[in-house]
């Protein structure tokens, strides 16, 4: 690890003469623009209250121009070139392309020169495959904890919304890049700064980094009853294991007529059926984002059989898992810039 000649996380709130902290932001084609976006917001709203341009950024990206992400967003970006010209932070935002490419090499390098590095979702999960089992923890979005679970041993891997190890920063991305940058950038702002930042920001509290993410529709506790929420909670742990509706009324302590009227109300569907589409959805999860045998992933799901698990999944969304998968190819890390299918 070489010398720092700057910490990003060092308080540089009330020193007027700190020079600006330049991030780079680290783009790949399909970039998750929810994401981008959050970083610029923050950083731009904490220059303002500041009142001078503390924090500047710069794009980067493997094949330097127009940068297209998902949802049409364009960004111009500078290559990005081995070790040179590293920034104080180095943000890699999410996408479809970002388990290709050769950020993970100067992500290193930032690491020997004690350089913030952040990943967010789709990046932190192709750090964490490409490490095999970091020394420290590290998280990624939710939606690929299942599936890096299933295809390989990491006992540092957790569901919060973010870790640092070494000073690689994974995350879970999406929304919560927000909560993400605002920490980062605080230690450059007083405490009434932070909590103007967060007003900003409309979030009404700030989250910490170990705080779990709100994985399942049970989490947003705010939208249903306490009881109701507990059922849904039930059903989302046991997947694997689904259990009979007498079971969950028991454990709950609800009518079965009961929870069929609240269902009926909140869903306009019966607790089965609802219960038979959370594990659907799962299957199809992990048969587009994996490369697990279908037996396993029906297993995984709480199906008796592929059969079984093929009908459910046809019927729902009208192709048999066979087909999902192959209008889904699984994006390998490559270190060339191009990307593998396989």
């Amino acid at each position: 690890m070489g010398k720092p000649d700057y910490r990003f996380d060092v308080a540089a709130a009330i020193d007027t003469h700190v020079q600006s902290r330049e991030i780079e932001i680290h783009v790949t084609k399909g970039f998750s623009g929810l994401e981008l976006t959050s970083i610029t917001h923050v950083l731009a709203t904490a220059n303002m209250l500041l009142g001078r341009d503390l924090f500047s950024w710069r794009f980067s990206t493997d094949t330097p121009g127009l940068v297209a992400g998902d949802q049409g967003a364009l960004v111009r970006a500078e290559p990005a070139i081995g070790d040179h010209r590293l920034a104080d932070m180095m943000v890699v935002v999410g996408g479809k392309g970002a388990a290709g490419g050769t950020w993970l090499a100067r992500a290193r390098a930032m690491q020997r020169k004690a350089r913030t590095v952040v990943l967010l979702s789709d990046a932190a999960t192709a750090y964490i495959q490409a490490t095999k089992a970091p020394s420290g923890r590290v998280t990624t979005h939710w939606r690929d904890v299942t599936t890096l679970i299933e295809t390989g041993y990491h006992p540092n891997l957790t569901t919060h919304l973010s870790e640092n190890s070494d000073g690689i920063i994974t995350a879970a991305g999406a929304g919560a890049t927000l909560e993400l940058i605002a920490g980062l950038v605080a230690p450059h702002l007083t405490r009434p700064q932070v909590a103007e930042l967060g007003n900003h920001l409309l979030l009404q509290t700030l989250r910490k980094s170990h705080a779990e993410q709100p994985r399942c529709i049970a989490d947003n506790e705010g939208m249903f009853d306490a009881r109701l929420t507990k059922v849904i909670r039930l059903m989302e742990d046991t997947v694997n294991e689904p259990l009979s509706m007498d079971e969950i009324t028991e454990r709950v302590g609800i009518s079965t007529r009961h929870l069929e009227r609240v269902f009926r109300t909140t869903f306009n569907d019966t607790p089965a059926r609802f219960y038979k589409r959370l594990r659907v959805k799962r299957a199809r999860t992990m048969i587009e984002e994996s490369l697990l045998p279908m037996v396993d992933i029906a297993i995984a799901c709480g199906f008796g059989s592929c059969t079984t698990m093929a009908k459910a999944v046809k019927g729902e969304y009208g192709v048999t898992p066979s087909q999902m998968r192959a209008r889904k190819s699984a994006q390998l890390l490559t270190y060339d810039g191009r990307q593998t299918a396989r």
